[in-house]
């Protein structure tokens, strides 16, 4: 018997335009009048998700951030929170400026967003998440002991696949993967959102099988693998489709709600 349901939000439940279909929505009142839960398993900070549920009506909902790394009960208790070692997150930092330019370098700890200054990207980052960046020197928070869950870079498609490549070789400590073509997330080897997801699972005392997830992109593939009945939306990419055990619609039409009323958890 299903009794969560765990999403992905970007590319998943929201479309392209930052807005969920009607379907999604209809899909999260259906769910939450069934007594079960919706999760939002994400890449995004905490203050870039509570938004989204607040517009829902999911005030009082666990969240999993930063891509497994920071995971908060529906009371806003943390319990879990790995951060990145301070001497890999300076030696990448650094890493970065020395090799690369026009990217834009994100640094994400606990609750908060710092960046080194508010360029086009970091606005409009604000602009579709509704969350505050603070401007602040990286290597002042690591003197600070202010350790990142989570680093994120923007840049050009073809630089941010040369640099997972690269870096990913260099760093073998740290988990480094795009979530979408012009996104980079660097995280601690160990997270991933399966890890999170387990922590989640284990707190309420669900199983996997109590569980269904939803996702989209290369950095669900942890967690599309750890849940047994996953689901990949139609826009996901070929590789990404293998790992689960079903494809449902895109997230432009509202295929969580296909699948939840297909496999019988809501009624259409």
């Amino acid at each position: 018997m299903i009794k969560i349901i765990l999403s992905d939000i970007d590319g998943t439940f929201l479309k392209d335009d930052k807005h969920p279909p009607e379907l999604h929505v209809k899909a999260i009142k259906a769910v939450i009048d069934k007594g079960l839960r919706f999760v939002f398993v994400s890449a995004r900070m905490p203050e870039a998700i509570y938004p989204i549920t607040d517009a829902l009506g999911m005030a009082h909902t666990p969240v999993v951030s930063y891509g497994g790394g920071f995971v908060l009960t529906e009371d806003e208790e943390i319990i879990f929170d790995k951060k990145m070692p301070a001497e890999d997150s300076a030696k990448i930092l650094a890493e970065m400026n020395r090799a690369w330019q026009d990217i834009t370098i994100n640094y994400y700890t606990g609750r908060r967003w710092f960046v080194e200054e508010i360029d086009k990207r970091v606005q409009f980052e604000m602009d579709i998440t509704g969350a505050t960046a603070e401007v602040k020197r990286f290597d002042e928070l690591l003197s600070e002991n202010i350790l990142p869950n989570k680093i994120l870079v923007m840049c050009e498609p073809q630089t941010c696949k040369e640099m997972e490549n690269v870096l990913g070789e260099k760093f073998p400590a740290l988990n480094v993967v795009r979530s979408a073509p012009y996104l980079l997330e660097i995280m601690d080897k160990s997270v991933s959102k399966a890890t999170g997801i387990e922590i989640l699972l284990k707190h309420y005392g669900y199983t996997v099988d109590e569980a269904i997830a939803f996702g989209d992109n290369y950095n669900d593939t942890e967690m599309l693998t750890y849940i047994p009945q996953s689901v990949v939306m139609a826009n996901a990419p070929a590789a990404v489709k293998k790992l689960a055990a079903a494809v449902t619609d895109s997230n432009e039409v509202g295929g969580i709600y296909t699948y939840l009323v297909k496999i019988g958890v809501i009624a259409p």
